[in-house]
């Protein structure tokens, strides 16, 4: 019985030992569970943190597509005026050198009609000339005949 009791008793001991092992594996167990629920729970946190703040650049990245849209709109909208203005300017630019031609025709006519008044007062100055030659012959004539007649007026009266 003694043998037995002692047998039993070193069985209990054991097996309170590897109790006690048992419980402490149970508690470093815990412990280590305990720490992967705080580390998961900040994981998890982390990734809630994360999916908010994607979902905040997602916002600003749909605000600023929308603003980039609205601008593009403006600018192809300014594009069409200014493709219509540069169209206006080439017509306006045609019509320019084209009123320049003329111009210019009008220019050569006028410097062709100048030289024309240029030889019609040069003939003209030498038509009046021969005039004022051809008077200044004939009152010479005029007078020469005056002469003749006093002449022969005082040759007349002293006969």
């Amino acid at each position: 019985l003694k043998e037995e009791n002692a047998i039993l008793r070193s069985k209990i001991n054991k097996l309170q030992i590897l109790s006690e092992t048992q419980a402490d594996k149970m508690r470093k167990l815990e412990k280590k569970l305990e720490e992967n629920k705080i580390k998961e729970e900040k994981e998890a946190q982390d990734l809630e943190a994360m999916v908010q703040h994607v979902e905040q650049n997602l916002q600003l990245m749909t605000k600023r597509a929308a603003k980039a849209e609205n601008s593009a709109a403006k600018l192809r909208q300014e594009n069409a005026q200014l493709q219509a203005e540069l169209r206006n300017c080439r017509l306006e630019k045609e019509a320019l050198r084209a009123d320049q031609a003329g111009l210019a025709a009008a220019r050569q006519n006028a410097e062709v009609a100048l030289q024309h008044l240029l030889q019609v007062t040069t003939s003209s100055r030498a038509s009046i000339r021969q005039l004022l030659s051809g008077a200044e012959s004939l009152q010479l004539i005029a007078d020469l005949l005056k002469s003749i007649d006093r002449i022969s007026e005082v040759s007349e009266d002293g006969q």
